[in-house]
């Protein structure tokens, strides 16, 4: 993994502003981003709402087939197909998704994703294919 260009780094979108994740890893066919646990993403049970891990793996798994290199030229792409694994709740304070490219064509693509917290515990996986929007 190369360290990240700051020159990628976009402004968050408000969902993402709202929940707070943020972008620690962008090149070809892989993404990484971040999210600190808080009381608000919590469910009724104290864990991480299971809605949490869906979107951080669809945006890391979105990612993951987005990446240009160049500021100037964005790549968009939209969810077709999400699934998600819930395999165990975090120990730590940090949900840490990355997203890898695994395959695909001209107009769409496919991605597998891994939620870990930063003490390295696996809390969810996930698939997805996703179709580039035309246009940017």
């Amino acid at each position: 993994m190369t360290d990240l260009n700051p020159d990628l780094i976009e402004p968050p979108y408000p969902l993402q502003a709202h929940l707070g994740f943020t972008i620690t890893g962008w090149e070809q066919d892989f993404a990484r981003f971040e999210l600190p646990l808080t009381p608000p993403l919590m469910n009724r049970y104290g864990i991480p709402h299971g809605g949490i891990y869906a979107v951080l793996l669809d945006t890391v798994m979105g990612f993951s087939g987005s990446y240009t290199g160049d500021p100037e030229r964005k790549v968009l792409a939209m969810t077709l197909s999400l699934n998600t694994n819930f395999l165990s709740r975090p120990v730590g304070e940090i949900l840490i998704g990355e997203g890898r490219r695994t395959g695909g064509g001209k107009s769409t693509f496919f991605s597998e994703g891994i939620i870990r917290d930063e003490t390295g515990l696996t809390v969810a996986t996930g698939t997805g294919v996703f179709r580039y929007r035309k246009g940017g």
